[in-house]
């Protein structure tokens, strides 16, 4: 027992020992990283977030959802009642003005037209009748006047040939007037016979087929839609703008889209309309706004959405900095899309491009920049173009100059408060 407590005894110093050893070097690393951290110099900018100024291009657009629409289209309608007997198109198909599309069975309008026919073949039968007719009156009345004229008649006699030859023009007049009548009838028939043949109206692609083959259509009380034929050659985009941006659009502002599926591809096109009748969707006031483009390759399609971008103004090739590092008067930020509100000119300063709303004068913001000596300095700038994320810089500032865009997390003291990005 004596010697098992003494071998416990020897144990405990080596662990003891060989805990301290491991320990060492850990005491050591923390001590080397806490040091500088609680005694060393501190960097008086590490609290702040830096961004470089940069060039590139800026624009301050109107942003809205849209739809897209052949810009000629017509919906091809049933001008007679009967059975669709036939439908000669698809979905899809190209056609040209004049195609057969479909046909409603013509059987009850061919027998009228037939009756028609008849008809006016037994009035005409009968007009040759009443010629015939009239003739003999004239004849007997060119006697009875000759005799007359040697007294060899009476003066009855002569007034009955005079009444009959006019009875007898009288019936040839009603006659005709029935022959004309007929004829219109004929060409109605005839004309409804031909509508039981639906023909294009104009080239296109058949875009939605609504009837089915043996529908019954009835003119009488509503005009059928059978399809509709559109020309997918140049599409209308039509977007519902805010009332708030709506004094921001002028015809003839460049504008683009993209579309779900495009991958980011550009469609161009110029503002032409904004109807000033607008809706209201859940007391939400909208204005349609809409412009053409060209779809050669057919790659746009009806009811397609589209992400629009209305070009208030723009600048290429300029000098960058971010909103958040922008401050104006008591401290604010400019206001998105001032360019466009207050008149800044498209592409003002160097890399002007297009045209846009001309601007009373640049406007004036306050920016922190380092100084390159570990201190900040604060500095007036111009600007031009803005959005919600970045400003044109006209002067003041260089390319490679970093500016305070924020603080870093965690970062307190003594500091001007930053302005949040928009």
């Amino acid at each position: 027992m004596t010697t098992q407590a003494s071998s416990r005894r020897q144990a405990r110093p080596r662990w003891t020992r060989r805990v301290l050893l491991a320990l060492i070097p850990l005491l050591l690393a923390g001590g080397w990283y806490a040091w500088p951290q609680f005694f060393g110099k501190q960097d008086p900018l590490a609290a702040y977030q830096f961004s470089a100024v940069q060039r590139g291009d800026i624009e301050d657009v109107v942003t809205a959802t849209g739809t897209l629409q052949p810009r000629n289209y017509v919906d091809v309608g049933a001008q007679v009642s009967g059975q669709l007997k036939e439908i000669h198109v698809e979905v899809g198909d190209e056609v040209r003005e004049g195609d057969l599309l479909a046909q409603i069975d013509p059987t009850v309008y061919r027998a009228r037209v037939d009756a028609s026919r008849a008809q006016l073949r037994n009035l005409r039968a009968q007009l040759k009748d009443r010629e015939a007719q009239l003739a003999l009156a004239h004849i007997q009345l060119r006697r009875q006047r000759a005799l007359m004229a040697e007294d060899a008649t009476t003066k009855e006699s002569l007034q009955t040939a005079e009444a009959s030859a006019k009875s007898a023009e009288a019936q040839l007049e009603a006659l005709r007037a029935q022959i004309e009548q007929i004829e219109s009838t004929l060409r109605a028939d005839e004309a409804n016979l031909q509508y039981a043949r639906i023909l294009s109206p104009m080239s296109g692609t058949v875009v939605s087929i609504t009837a089915r083959q043996g529908q019954t259509l009835n003119t009488n009380q509503q005009a059928p839609v059978v399809m509709r034929i559109a020309d997918l050659s140049t599409m209308t985009v039509q977007t519902q703008v805010s009332e708030a941006d709506i004094s921001r659009l002028q015809i003839g502002m460049d504008a683009y889209f993209t579309t779900l599926g495009g991958a980011g591809k550009r469609w161009q096109g110029t503002l032409e309309k904004v109807e000033p009748t607008p809706t209201v969707t859940n007391n939400v006031v909208l204005y349609n706004a809409l412009f053409d483009v060209p779809n050669p390759d057919r790659g746009l399609m009806t009811q397609m959405t589209a992400q629009v971008f209305f070009i208030v103004s723009q600048a290429k090739d300029v000098l960058l900095v971010p909103m958040a590092a922008l401050t104006q008067g008591g401290g604010r930020a400019p206001q998105a899309g001032a360019a466009g509100a207050n008149g800044a000119a498209r592409g003002v300063g160097q890399g002007r491009s297009g045209s846009g709303p001309m601007a009373a004068g640049p406007r004036q913001g306050t920016v922190r920049v380092d100084d390159g000596r570990g201190g900040l300095a604060e500095r007036k700038v111009e600007l031009g173009v803005s959005n919600r994320v970045q400003a044109q810089v006209l002067s003041g500032l260089t390319e490679g100059e970093r500016v305070v865009a924020g603080l870093t997390v965690g970062g307190s003291g003594n500091r001007p408060q930053m302005t949040p990005r928009l």
